[in-house]
């Protein structure tokens, strides 16, 4: 299988510029994009089921994506029996496909639909203040509907990291997706932080997804549910250069669409402590997964790279 790009962000790195504005690329027709357009206004439980029945093709055919998730809750997990892992496998590909499904309606349908749909929740006035926010939103597989209820809800700039996609009618779709809604400026990952620690330093939401392995030259290694992973410090180290607070975000999917909650700001972060500062991330989002394993990213290889001298786990 081959999954979709999440947002992702770069560790420390180089003079960002917005991401091109995706009317300047010739798109052109997608018929997966159609097909999302199509059953967009279905009802919710419909595309839920769609997505469940998805799931279990996806965990059926695609094997080596599916190693993938059984040695990251093999590593993560090893208190679970080899049955409590492959039924959360599966769940966790019918939750990856659900959400996939779900992008149809988040930016597609109708704005009354998508507030009924997705709850905001929590210490929601951390974000009004006016002051430099990071939002750490962890991989879950709501992540698209947390940075969406943001953007509906708060009236000051919304700042993200994109991947620009290889499919000019995928990249202007997916631009356009996370774009619908507020002030929202996208930031190039392959280039770097100055006008991006700008903007957030003039009141921006940062939604920050520093949570995955994007190999050794700009990760340290931490403990994550006790494996040493590759991780990049880009909260610690956004928070300091911006000067700014950091609200953890967790999007739950629910029955009747999402739950966004809106964690307090963190205290005493960041501290002079990269390394500490980013094993507490790590630490912090273990306790959240634990509450949903099934909803987590586990489909992405978050242990590929090792300390020197380590094995490969896959």
């Amino acid at each position: 299988m081959t999954t979709p790009e999440p947002p992702s962000d770069a560790a420390a790195p180089k003079a960002p510029e917005p991401a091109p504005a995706p009317t300047r690329r010739a798109a052109g027709f997608h018929p997966g994009i159609a097909f999302m357009r199509l059953i967009a206004p279905l009802p919710l439980p419909w595309l839920r089921a769609l997505g469940w029945l998805l799931g279990q093709v996806l965990y059926g055919l695609a094997v080596p994506r599916r190693r993938v998730v059984m040695v990251n809750l093999r590593l993560c997990f090893p208190q679970w029996s080899v049955a409590e892992r492959r039924r959360v496998a599966r769940e966790t590909f019918v939750r990856f496909a659900q959400a996939w499904l779900d992008r149809s309606w988040l930016w597609d349908g109708p704005a009354e639909r998508v507030r009924e749909r997705v709850v905001l929740q929590g210490a929601v006035q951390a974000l009004a203040d006016p002051k430099p926010t990071l939002v750490f939103a962890p991989h879950f597989y709501g992540l698209d509907a947390g940075g969406m209820a943001l953007t509906l809800n708060f009236q000051r700039p919304m700042l993200s990291i994109y991947t620009p996609q290889p499919s000019a009618a995928v990249d202007e779709w997916l631009h356009r997706g996370r774009s619908r809604f507020g002030e929202v400026q996208l930031f190039n990952r392959s280039d770097g932080v100055k006008s991006l620690v700008s903007a957030l330093r003039k009141g921006g939401l940062l939604y920050l997804l520093p949570d995955m392995n994007f190999g050794p030259e700009e990760s340290i290694f931490v403990p994550f549910f006790g494996v040493s992973a590759a991780t990049v410090p880009s909260l610690s180290r956004f928070a300091r250069l911006a000067r700014a607070q950091v609200v953890p975000v967790v999007t739950r999917m629910t029955p009747t669409g999402y739950m966004v909650e809106v964690m307090p700001p963190w205290q005493h972060f960041p501290t002079e402590d990269v390394v500490a500062d980013t094993a507490r991330m790590n630490r912090e989002l273990e306790a959240w997964i634990l509450t949903m394993p099934a909803q987590y990213y586990w489909v992405h290889k978050r242990f590929k790279t090792r300390p020197p001298g380590e094995a490969g786990v896959y």
